[in-house]
């Protein structure tokens, strides 16, 4: 090779080993110069790997989600944001109404997805997949987006736990008196709801079992915690009385109130609270309230023109415990004077004249009258008015239970019950509220031929003629009661009245059947009585005596011309003794 300085030629030389003749032009009279053919190989290599990398790019990057992303398996690469959604969609969408396997501290249970309000996000999921690179090799996996409600979750999981698998130990604030008693918390095994969720999340739409285990957590409230209410709440809501002003009017929460009002309410994760308990502050201090309210008029079913007929309730004028709570727990710490101002709402009562007409009751469905003796002065029928007049009025809803018990408490001198003759111990004696058995032989009797559902009751031990054999039912607080329950669709509305020698029961409803009819069997293993004198004094009562019979009846119920029950009820009645009271001769 050779160069000469004059025109910066360059030429190669033909011989040269592993180089083909080549010229490169530097000007129009020079030479091509002298490439290096290895740099030319090089170059071109790199050139075909760009080209060839561009190409995989291209590839990887096609579409909104890079490719490789799978969804639980589901293969969204290269999709627009829309084609994967429906894509997911298609494949994950039948699998949102599966339930799931639970198992809850070694319980297997089921969660229905609507009741913890489970749901697969399927744009927010697709929105998560379309970020970050793509996989040029494998798969590049994206977890879903489920979204769940963990309160509904906590209260569900709760509701089927078995309560003695929590050991976590609750604080509790309580009044014994005027005195505050703390209950201090410990650490125990309770539920990891956040745990819960995130086992949820990964078992549902793969058919998995999530596993829930319980923890070991403190509560949420300190001892510490506690000690500071009491000193800082508890003790000094107590300490004074606090004046009520509503307007120009006012009242007299005491410190006896105050402490059946105040409250302290610990949730399931320990966590103890304050509050104010409206309806408890209000019934412990009803007479004080009383001088700032007008109490509602419930609606109520009346006769008239002997038909039914709906009175409309009246609205009345209440404190508004919503606003008074919270007004009144920012004052109870507060040394004395301390008052609080609170504001009349309008209320209505519970019952409403639209709640009534529901019920559907427009006509008679059954009555039934008994029989008594003495005039309306006597102590037994005053005994019978007074419990009559108690039920007057009742009202049994669909699928309600009436109790007799329950509906007048304890009959006793109180209520304004007298002592009349009772059963005790198979024998008559005066005892206070007899004659109320006459009463619940007349309501039974009603249920009874109105179709109602006999849920308990029991006849005399004895045979009375002026009750109907076997279908009649005697009652002692609180042992004996009777129970009947509305099983048809409309509302029973009790009807009561007397006399100076009857007492009658009128239920009001809407017919559901055509009759109720009653068949007896003829008596028998008829026993005579036996005569017995006893000591005389204020507990022996004379009685001529009754035979003893077992005796059948059938309660026969038809409706839309066929019967459709026939329900047999029977009774042993021992043979009422001929009682004397003086020695035997």
């Amino acid at each position: 090779m050779s160069q000469s300085s004059d025109d910066r030629s360059w030429r190669l030389s033909p011989h040269a080993p592993g180089l083909h003749t080549c010229a490169v032009v530097a000007s129009d009279s020079a030479p091509p110069p002298l490439i290096n053919r290895t740099r030319v190989v090089v170059v071109a290599t790199v050139a075909a790997v760009l080209v060839a990398g561009a190409g995989v790019a291209a590839w990887a990057y096609t579409g909104d989600v890079p490719r490789g992303t799978r969804v639980l398996g589901v293969d969204l690469g290269g999709q627009s944001r829309s084609e994967a959604e429906r894509t997911l969609t298609d494949a994950l969408g039948p699998r949102t109404g599966d339930a799931v396997a639970v198992d809850l501290a070694g319980e297997m249970i089921s969660v229905e997805p609507a009741d913890i309000n489970l749901k697969l996000d399927v744009e927010l999921t697709v929105g998560k997949a379309m970020k970050g690179n793509p996989a040029f090799f494998g798969e590049r996996p994206v977890r879903p987006v489920i979204e769940l409600d963990e309160a509904e979750l906590e209260a569900v999981l709760r509701e089927q736990l078995d309560p003695s698998k929590i050991t976590i130990r609750k604080p509790g604030l309580v009044y014994a008196g005027l005195k505050p008693k703390p209950t201090y918390p410990e650490v125990g095994r309770n539920l990891d709801v956040p745990g819960a969720a995130a086992a949820i999340r990964e078992a549902w739409l793969v058919g998995g079992t999530a596993a829930v285990e319980l923890v070991d957590k403190p509560p949420a409230t300190t001892k510490e915690q506690v000690d500071a209410l009491v000193a800082d709440l508890a003790t000094p809501a107590v300490a004074a009385p606090v004046k009520v002003t509503v307007g120009k009017k006012s009242f007299t929460l005491s410190p006896k109130a105050i402490a059946k009002g105040l409250v302290f309410r610990s949730d399931d994760n320990g966590k103890l609270t304050p509050a104010v308990d409206g309806p408890k502050l209000h019934a412990a201090a009803a007479r004080q309230f009383a001088k700032v309210e007008k109490a509602p008029e419930e609606a109520k079913i009346v006769l008239s023109g002997g038909k039914p007929k709906i009175e409309a309730g009246k609205p009345g004028d209440l404190v508004d415990l919503a606003k008074l709570g919270p007004a009144l727990l920012a004052v109870l710490p507060n040394p004395e004077p301390r008052s609080v101002e609170a504001t009349l709402s309008s209320q209505h009562s519970n019952v409403t004249d639209a709640e009534l007409a529901k019920l559907g009751v427009k006509e008679k469905v059954s009555a039934f009258t008994t029989y008594f003796t003495g005039g309306s002065s006597s102590p037994r029928s005053q005994n019978i008015m007074t419990v009559a007049r108690a039920v007057d009025g009742a009202i049994v809803r669909p699928g309600e239970t009436f109790s007799l018990n329950d509906h007048t408490g304890e009959r006793d001198y109180a209520a304004g019950y007298k002592d009349a003759p009772v059963i005790v111990g198979g024998k008559l004696e005066p005892g206070v509220g007899g004659g109320a058995s006459q009463f619940t032989t007349t309501l039974f009797n009603a249920a009874y031929y109105a179709g109602l559902e006999d849920v308990e009751h029991k006849p005399h031990s004895f045979y009375f003629s002026r009750y109907p054999a076997v279908i009649e039912s005697t009652i002692f607080y609180p042992t004996l009661d009777l129970k009947f329950k509305n099983t048809t669709p409309y509302g029973i509305y009790i009807d009561t009245s007397y006399t100076s020698k009857s007492v009658s029961v009128t239920m009001w409803s809407t017919k559901v059947y055509d009759s109720v009819k009653t068949v007896r069997s003829p008596r028998r293993n008829i026993t005579s009585p036996p005569t017995v004198y006893r000591e005389p004094g204020p507990k022996c009562i004379t009685s001529s005596g009754l035979p003893g019979f077992t005796q059948d009846a059938w309660r026969v119920i038809r409706k839309d011309g066929k019967e459709v029950e026939r329900e047999k009820f029977t009774w042993r009645y021992d043979p009422e003794p001929r009682f004397i009271c003086g020695a035997k001769p």
